[in-house]
C-alpha cells in the first residue's frame, strides 16, 4: 500500500457545497475518497486516449426489436467484430424493447468504432460506451 500524501485544495464555497452533495449522493465516505474516485476516472479516460493502447469496456444499447428486424441487423454487425466482442448479454425489457450489454476488448480506436457503429444503427434508441481498464497504471 502506498503512503498517503496530504495536500490542500481551494475552491469557492458554492462549488464545495455542490461537490459535497454529489459525493454524498454517490455514497462516498469522505471528500478524500470522492476526489480519489474522480482522479481515477480521469486517469481511465486518459488511458483510453492513448493511440494504439488496448482497452476493455462495455457497450450498452437499447432498441425496439421489431422494426426492420433490428435484432438480426445488430447480430450481423456484431459478427463483423467477433475478435473484439467477448460476450453479449441480451434481455427483454418489455414486449417491444431489448437491452444488450456487449463486453469488448481491443485497440481503443477499434472499440470506439464498434460502439459508434452499433449505437448509430437505425432503430437503436440509446447507447453508451463505458471505458474500463485493468488499472495497471492506476494505484
Amino acid at each position: 500500500m502506498c503512503k498517503l500524501e496530504r495536500f490542500g485544495v481551494s475552491m469557492e464555497g458554492d462549488l464545495l457545497t455542490q461537490f459535497d452533495e454529489l459525493a454524498n449522493r454517490r455514497g462516498s465516505p469522505s471528500r478524500s475518497e470522492a476526489i480519489r474516485d474522480m482522479v481515477r476516472k480521469e486517469l481511465v479516460q486518459e488511458e483510453w486516449g492513448q493511440p494504439g493502447d488496448v482497452g476493455i469496456g462495455t457497450i450498452t444499447i437499447v432498441y425496439e426489436h421489431q422494426p426492420h428486424d433490428l435484432s438480426s441487423i445488430l447480430s450481423e454487425l456484431q459478427h463483423q467484430f467477433h475478435g473484439e466482442i467477448i460476450c453479449t448479454t441480451h434481455i427483454h425489457m418489455d414486449e417491444d424493447n431489448c437491452l444488450e450489454v456487449i463486453i469488448v476488448r481491443g485497440a481503443n480506436e477499434q472499440i470506439r468504432q464498434i460502439a459508434n457503429t452499433l449505437i448509430s444503427t437505425k432503430g437503436v434508441k440509446h447507447g453508451h460506451l463505458c471505458c474500463a481498464t485493468t488499472g495497471k497504471t492506476i494505484r
